[in-house]
């Protein structure tokens, strides 16, 4: 999507602090942390939604959750816990539509949250 601002980041044209990549997914830092990390984590493919999610894309989603996993052990949040979150449209707080996986973690989280 030309408009879509993650597409924009994945194809290197706007700038991001990058913590991962492979061949499904790009991880970048937030660039409004709600906590000491808070990492974004965009599958390669643009999916606007979750509701946009097909059958095909199952690997692609839960890969973002595997990826995710990998640099909160790499950041030494496994033990102590980290939050995961995907919201799903603007009553939900979506502002980027591009699905997205954030890695929250460096503090300890409420529950329920917002």
């Amino acid at each position: 999507m030309s408009n879509c601002l993650f597409c924009k980041i994945r194809d290197g044209l706007i700038p991001s602090k990058i913590v991962y990549r492979d061949d499904v997914c790009l991880a970048f830092e937030d660039i409004n942390p709600q906590a000491p990390t808070h990492v974004l984590f965009v599958p390669l493919k643009h999916i606007a939604t979750v509701n946009d999610v097909t059958m095909e894309d199952r690997e692609t989603v839960g890969h973002l959750y595997t990826a995710a996993a990998k640099v909160a052990k790499e950041r030494g949040h496994s033990e102590k816990g980290y939050r995961l979150v995907m919201n799903c449209n603007e009553d939900a707080g979506q502002t980027v539509f591009h699905i997205h996986l954030h890695l929250v973690a460096g503090r300890p989280m409420g529950w329920p949250p917002g």
